[in-house]
């Protein structure tokens, strides 16, 4: 058998009625003529195989096409009641219910049962509240084609009834109807025949200088006599920016929309939240596209605000698949994060990366279904497109999903605070990015900062129901590792506690210096009357990283001197300890204090118990040391003795000196405690800036391990190096 490969240019991924075409035109040729024709999507345009040849398909739309039977008797203008406003509609009705050719049967049969059972159920247009008592007898009563079209503009819940968005409200859109429009193509494509040029354009061509059609059409009795021209309002509707195309165009995407059907998602899901009710259907969110706001998540009528319409991805394929194929997998078009359902854009994004290829998927189109013009009418507005391809570094997000729920909601609140607001959404655009873009550290990175943002707003007592960052798995280091002194001085500062068990579990972690935190439960805030309490432990302020880094250093000295000590009590997790290299850097005024702050507000929520040496990328440090006297003040503010004959004391005055600027009497004091257990620096003396003896106290936050100590101790004096060689 002879196959023939038709590239149709009349349809591509946008608009979304080019879209729509094309699955139409699947399904009327695999239902209606070859059920072994195979289509795909080849960059901008449908590819279809198929044993017709461009004639025989064309002759097949022109002779043989059995148009699917739509209506909406329970909505407006469905052309089923007297009064002016459904007189189009109703005069397109009355013109197919006269009309004698074989391919309308199944049209008119529909037609007959909507109209029994509009007069079973009172002769008049159902209350919202009582359309049920419609629709349910019309699921009985109605087979085949007719059924499609109920399960796809009507999803059945058995005890209630929700209407997706790919059909407006329910076959009509605002005081427009959707039927009204099609019954009308219906009347001049298969029964006047006006139109027959134009199926070549509707299928070969890219549209362009097409002949518009304006709605209008004779709803002749018979198909060759006609009565007075009649016009239908808007007959594109959502579909077409423009709203212009052949009625060939339009009967033919509504044809494709037939195959996003609603009622056979799993209603135990689907139950549960509505916009689970349609294949690949979410929740609306205003993240990973840069035009989007708040503004779209709603839908505005009369002045109330109620939840919006939402958006909808619809998949592109690369691999030639027959009807049946395609059919199967909108109908199992949900999303899935494990047992959960996705629920909003960022759970499929989530799903799709775990999906991969493996259903010859490419890519998803994101449409969102949002109000525009006059706010009663929604367009199926382009958000850009999803790349599938498989991510191992999304399943980290995961750890992130319910805090991020809790954030949206606290967004969501009427009371909700601007800067709340701006930061969720930047947090929620960053998730986004990462999992449908290729992997980078910037990316990953951009995620972690984000969230220390909205961390520090909620230290000042805003969205705290959320709670602080969660648990991190420590793959998070990996994915945002990079060869910078910013990321590995976060680590070493993240990671900083007052030692670790021998299972490697941290104690009295620094975080606590950062956020008031509950003692035997770190990840939750310590509260009293739904306000975060004021503890003197919480010494960061988040408006000054070297002051908070100062402050941090002294207050650890402060608390080891309440209990006796006279250590820093600041350790590092294995293998984070500062370098020599990056703390110089740091010192010279080199390093973005912000974005290093940032990344270690985050690395703190890392789960340290899990933490291994192998999470930590391998680079080589330089040979670059600070200079000698920052190296006498760290020595006097270590958590350990550097060997048995070499235990210095800490002392908190060098830190207080540094803040105030007085580096002379810090590094004074530092010198006589060196040389009191036997380490005998170069200098005698030292002195630095007022901003440099900040930056010196704001480095002595960071945890060096002990060899590093050891060196520092060598460099200062040489006799010291057969303790480092030992």
């Amino acid at each position: 058998m002879t196959m023939h490969l038709h590239i149709l240019k009349g349809c591509s991924p946008a608009p979304l009625a080019n879209y729509l075409k094309a699955l139409g035109i699947l399904r009327l040729v695999g239902e209606q003529a070859d059920a072994q024709a195979r289509g795909w999507w080849d960059g901008e345009r449908f590819c279809l195989l198929s044993k017709l040849s461009k004639e025989q398909l064309e002759a097949f739309f022109l002779e043989r096409y059995e148009p699917t039977p739509i209506f909406n008797p329970w909505g407006a203008r469905s052309g089923y009641y007297p009064g002016s406003e459904e007189s189009t509609a109703r005069l397109a009705l009355v013109a197919i219910e006269n009309s004698s050719i074989p391919r309308l049967k199944s049209f008119r049969d529909a037609i007959s049962v909507v109209r029994t059972v509009v007069q079973q159920t009172g002769g008049a247009k159902p209350k919202p509240v009582d359309q049920h008592l419609m629709l349910r007898p019309l699921h009985l009563r109605l087979r085949c084609a007719a059924l499609d079209w109920l399960n796809t503009v009507v999803a059945d819940f058995d005890d209630r009834y929700s209407k997706p968005a790919v059909f407006g409200s329910g076959g009509n859109e605002g005081s427009g109807g959707y039927t009204a429009a099609y019954l009308a193509a219906i009347v001049e494509t298969l029964l006047n025949r006006s139109w027959d040029l134009h199926i070549g354009a509707a299928l070969w061509s890219d549209g362009v200088n097409q002949d518009a059609w304006n709605g209008g059409f004779y709803p002749s009795s018979n198909g060759k006599k006609k009565g007075k021209k009649s016009n239908v309002e808007g007959p594109f509707r959502q579909f077409l920016p423009e709203g212009q195309g052949s009625p060939w165009e339009l009967v033919l995407t509504f044809e494709g929309a037939l195959v996003v059907q609603s009622g056979v998602v799993k209603r135990a899901e689907a139950g549960r939240h509505r916009f689970t009710s349609s294949p690949f259907y979410f929740a609306p969110t205003s993240m990973g596209h840069g035009s989007m706001s708040r503004r779209d998540e709603v839908e505005v009528q009369q002045g109330r605000q109620s939840e919006g319409r939402g958006e909808q991805w619809f998949p592109l394929w690369g691999t030639p698949s027959t009807f049946a194929e395609i059919q199967l997998l909108f109908r199992e078009g949900r999303c899935s994060r494990g047992r959960r359902a996705a629920k909003n854009p960022l759970d499929a994004a989530c799903a799709i990366c775990r999906l991969g290829a493996t259903r010859g998927i490419t890519t998803f189109l994101r449409y969102g279904y949002l109000q525009r013009d006059n706010l009663a009418t929604h367009f199926a507005v382009p958000l850009g497109r999803i790349q599938v391809r498989e991510n191992s570094t999304a399943r980290l997000v995961d750890d992130l999903s319910g805090w991020l729920d809790g954030l949206h909601r606290a967004a969501r609140n009427s009371n909700a605070p601007d800067r709340l607001v701006h930061a969720e959404r930047r947090l929620a655009d960053a998730v986004f990015a990462a999992l449908t873009h290729d992997h980078t550290p910037e990316r990953w990175q951009a995620i972690l900062l984000a969230a220390a943002e909205i961390e520090a707003i909620q230290a000042t007592g805003t969205g705290i129901e959320a709670g602080p960052i969660p648990a991190l798995r420590p793959d998070w280091v990996e994915a945002v590792a990079e060869d910078s002194a910013e990321f590995r001085l976060a680590l070493a500062l993240g990671s900083a506690a007052a030692g670790y068990n021998r299972e490697g579990r941290p104690y009295d972690p620094i975080r606590h210096h950062v956020l008031p935190l509950e003692e035997k439960n770190p990840r939750r805030f310590k509260t009293a009357d739904k306000k975060l309490v004021n503890h003197p432990r919480v010494v960061v302020s988040g408006r000054d990283p070297l002051r908070d880094l100062a402050a941090i250093v002294e207050r650890r000295l402060i608390e080891a001197a309440q209990k006796g000590q006279r250590r820093s009590r600041l350790v590092a997790a294995a293998g984070c300890g500062a370098r020599f290299d990056d703390l110089s850097r740091l010192l010279s005024g080199a390093v973005d204090l912000d974005r290093l702050f940032g990344l270690a507000r985050t690395f703190m929520a890392i789960k340290w118990d899990q933490w291994s040496r192998e999470h930590l990328p391998r680079t080589t440090p330089s040979t670059e040391v600070p200079e000698e006297c920052w190296l006498a003040v760290r020595l006097c503010c270590l958590p350990f003795a550097i060997s048995e004959m070499h235990d210095i004391p800490a002392d908190e005055r060098i830190v207080r000196l540094l803040i105030s600027g007085d580096a002379v009497r810090a590094i004074e004091i530092a010198r006589q405690r060196l040389r009191s257990v036997g380490i005998r620096p170069p200098m005698y003396a030292g002195v630095t800036d007022a901003f440099s003896a900040r930056l010196w106290s704001a480095a002595l936050a960071f945890p060096i391990h002990r060899s590093t100590a050891l060196r520092a101790a060598a460099i200062l004096d040489p006799s010291m190096k057969g303790l480092l060689h030992a």
